[in-house]
């Protein structure tokens, strides 16, 4: 992910902001994410399950009063759950990129045509 000047940018999460849950193996675990919602789990739960190594992704708010979200990540033999969540997120940003740069030249396209 790059700044607007074009130089790498790097995303700073707040302490422990993620824990994995008692039960976890390499292949099988349940990550907590605080302070997040519907928002960030159906769009990384999306993202996490086109992966061909991942064999169930799903997400969960335990509570609707409580700001936390559930995410179960189960892969194939030969690739961890810790990988799977990684490539997700990296797939997540990648898209939103993606949306940013398509948004901005639409927007820009269509100031210039207002402006004739």
């Amino acid at each position: 992910m790059e700044n607007e000047d074009g130089q790498q940018a790097s995303i700073e999460v707040g302490p422990r902001r993620i824990r994995v849950l008692p039960g976890a193996t390499d292949t099988a675990a349940s990550f907590q994410f605080d302070q997040e919602d519907h928002t960030l789990g159906n769009a990384l739960r999306f993202m996490v399950m086109k992966n061909p190594e991942v064999e169930l992704c799903g997400y969960s708010i335990p509570h609707p009063s409580e700001a936390k979200m559930n995410l179960r990540i189960q892969t194939y033999e030969g690739t961890t759950v810790y990988d799977a969540l990684e490539k997700g997120f990296d797939d997540l940003i990648n898209l939103c990129d993606v949306v940013e740069t398509k948004f901005k030249a639409a927007r820009d396209d269509f100031a210039a045509r207002m402006e004739t």
